[in-house]
């Protein structure tokens, strides 16, 4: 099983961890992983100057389809920017004859047939829940979980296809082989805030502080997400609470692949778990006793 692995430009400075605990956990599932000189995926563009924006992302689209390669990306906001230039692309063939003119340039081509998939679909569909229960050797006991479904995989449901729109699992169902419990909560398929934190600081640190406020609401232990913008607001939201018991939080929030992987009986470094913010290996605490 082999993806081209497309981190995207705020993973590998911003969110580093996810990228370890990604290629980690993933590696021990069997998945290779192939490094590609990506571009970015277009997404900061596509209000400027759509044309960019398709033309950033058919580039990296092009460049996995030149090496027969299928994309696996761990960030949900490229993981969106690519269905739906692939969607476009594909409902406007004039366009798409434009933009391989350019690509011609680069050597590049891009016919449509590579498929674009989240980490959490990997995971899910092609290593299988079967196969994912097997190698859980220490399953979370007594920990609940609020799981934050993050906008660009879900919405529109017609161009991401992440998951069924009127039964939403796909997630669920990855905590629950961890032994955790997914709880319900306000916030579920809320947004983190992230979209307006350049333009309006106050109002997306509200918006996060209401995610984690309904999360603790529902008696979560912690925030259980796969998206690297919803993981910088949550620890900048941290970052800015001061010590417990002033900051009232839940215990903080986890990325998925690390969630996965300490109960896999990968260590707490392995999965970069201490590069949390708060420090992320409280989930040890968590883990059942042999």
């Amino acid at each position: 099983m082999k993806y081209a692995l497309f981190l995207g430009c705020k993973i590998p400075y911003y969110v580093p961890h996810y990228e370890i605990a990604t290629r980690r956990v993933l590696g021990e599932l069997g998945v290779e992983l192939v490094d590609l000189e990506f571009p970015c995926c277009g997404y900061p563009m596509r209000h400027l100057y759509f044309r960019s924006y398709l033309l950033s992302a058919a580039r990296g689209l092009a460049l996995a389809e030149s090496q027969d390669l299928n994309i696996a990306t761990p960030c949900k906001c490229c993981f969106g920017a690519l269905k739906r230039a692939q969607k476009f692309l594909a409902d406007n063939p004039e366009l798409l004859r434009e933009i391989n003119v350019e690509l011609a340039a680069e050597g590049l081509s891009y016919s449509g047939k590579v498929v674009v998939k989240h980490i959490l679909q990997v995971m899910h569909d092609d290593v299988g829940m079967a196969e994912l229960q097997s190698r859980v050797k220490r399953p979370y006991e007594l920990l609940r979980a609020a799981i934050l479904y993050g906008c660009h995989a879900v919405r529109p449901s017609e161009v991401t296809h992440f998951d069924d729109p009127s039964n939403l699992h796909l997630i669920d169902d990855l905590v629950k082989v961890t032994g955790a419990t997914p709880v319900t909560w306000a916030g579920r398929l809320s947004c983190c805030g992230a979209p307006v934190r350049e333009r309006n600081e106050d109002l997306a640190l509200a918006t996060i502080r209401r995610r984690l406020s309904e999360a603790r609401e529902a008696k979560a232990d912690i925030l259980v997400i796969a998206c690297a913008y919803s993981q910088m607001q949550a620890e900048w939201a941290y970052s800015l609470a001061g010590p417990p018991p002033q900051r009232e939080l839940i215990e903080g929030p986890v990325l998925y692949p690390q969630l996965l992987g300490l109960c896999m009986g990968l260590t707490a470094k392995d999965v970069a778990l201490d590069r949390n913010t708060p420090n992320g290996e409280y989930l040890i605490s968590f883990l059942r006793r042999d």
